[in-house]
């Protein structure tokens, strides 16, 4: 019993160091080999395209621009007297022809008068020689009368005939003098305020100006375009490269302050023939509807200007493209997903995307989002992404790039394939 007691002990200190040692191992082996059960490549990630569809496009130009009145016309007093009284409403639209102020009428009613009485004394006149020169003609054939007194009797009929076309004349004169004393509006359009009130003294020494009317329909927007710009616009079309826009004259569209779009599209009436020396700008000139006298004269305005279309171009987000002092490129995603960088020929840009004129294919996906989510890999390795449609091909409705230049983490900017941040040219 003693020796069964002492060797169990030992025996027993054994089997536990035994069965110690071998949980320690396996918990190891599977430490060790937990990556290898849970293993494999991260999936793809997941980035915006948009499939190149290239189209017939239209360059369009914003501009600032002013509202200008198509005709205006000072309403001034031609006769002198005291201004009787105002027979408009201020602020109202009025016809070409409608009275407007009375001035004081008597004076010229008397000239009139007098001038009208002038022309029956003058036709009394005419009728006494006339019958005198027709009593010699007769008597001076049988050298009755004189040929001096013949002469004379024709002469005073011809002097009376004179005197009466100037009377008449002088009628004419006094009626239209009667009629400048009654006001009328020379153009139809809206009047502002009297610039005069009833009792005041017109028209004394210059004509007194009385009001204003404007033609507010249609309106003239008067704005400004680089002539080199206007210059290489006019070059291109010649050459070729850009088509005219539309057969008629090209259309503008009116931005409002607020950046709304005025509901009515207007048309360009003409380009000035002389560019302003201290600016090298050169105006031009639209023309737009008004018919609800929403715009006003005088109202800052952006005008969009279409003067000129490509066929077969390509709109790309801005985003979208990274520039350099070398080269435009944009990120083609291709056959199995691999990104690689393509340089592009751009064109002006339109809002937030750029004319792309070359480089790309019908069908191709460009990379507009998702730059962030790029993978770093090494150099020679292909970037695979899984491409997800991003929708409208514009910039406006899509995520920024970074501003640095770079894809996101870890992705450089550089030739090894990953996308920049659109970094202008110098």
């Amino acid at each position: 019993m003693f020796r069964t007691n002492n060797a169990n002990p030992l025996r027993t200190g054994a089997l536990a160091l035994s069965a110690a040692a071998a949980l320690l191992l396996a918990a190891c082996g599977q430490r060790d080999a937990a990556p290898q059960g849970a293993g494999g490549p991260p999936p793809a990630p997941q980035v915006g395209v948009v499939t190149v569809a290239p189209a017939a496009v239209g360059l369009v130009n914003e501009l600032p621009g002013r509202l200008e009145a198509s005709r205006v016309a000072e309403v001034r007093a031609r006769a002198a007297g005291i201004l009787q009284k105002r027979t408009f409403t201020e602020g109202s639209d009025v016809k070409a022809g409608q009275t407007l102020f009375l001035i004081d009428s008597a004076p010229y009613q008397a000239a009139l008068e007098q001038a009208q009485a002038s022309v029956a004394q003058a036709q009394a006149s005419l009728a006494q020689n006339r019958a005198l020169a027709q009593r010699y003609q007769p008597l001076v054939a049988v050298n009755a009368v004189s040929r001096q007194e013949y002469d004379n009797a024709v002469a005073a009929e011809k002097t009376s005939e004179a005197n009466l076309a100037a009377a008449k004349a002088a009628v004419t004169t006094a009626r239209i003098n009667l009629g400048y004393a009654t006001v009328t509006a020379p153009i139809a359009g809206r009047i502002g305020r009297a610039l005069v009130t009833e009792g005041a003294l017109v028209g004394q020494g210059t004509p007194t100006e009385l009001a204003v009317i404007q033609q507010i329909n249609p309106l003239y927007i008067n704005f400004t375009q680089s002539a080199a710009d206007a210059l290489k616009l006019r070059a291109a079309m010649a050459s070729g490269k850009y088509q005219q826009a539309g057969k008629g004259a090209a259309q503008v569209s009116v931005v409002l302050e607020d950046g709304s779009i005025y509901a009515h599209k207007g048309r360009l009436l003409f380009t000035d023939l002389t560019v302003d020396a201290t600016s090298g700008q050169v105006t031009l000139r639209a023309e737009v509807p008004n018919p609800q006298y929403d715009l006003l004269p005088g109202l800052y305005v952006r005008v969009r200007l279409e003067q000129a279309q490509v066929d077969n171009a390509i709109l790309l987000p801005q985003q979208a493209v990274t520039r350099s002092a070398t080269a435009d490129t944009v990120m083609v995603v291709g056959d199995g997903g691999q990104v690689a960088p393509r340089p592009v020929k751009l064109g002006p840009s339109q809002g937030s995307d750029w004319v792309v004129l070359g480089g790309l294919k019908a069908g191709e996906k460009v990379m507009v989002d998702g730059f962030q989510k790029l993978p770093r890999v090494a150099p020679g390795q292909p970037m695979v992404v899984q491409p997800v449609e991003a929708g409208a091909g514009s910039g406006d409705t899509l995520p920024a790039k970074p501003a640095n230049g770079n894809a996101g983490d870890g992705a450089d900017g550089n030739a090894d394939g990953s996308a920049g941040a659109g970094a202008s040219k110098s």
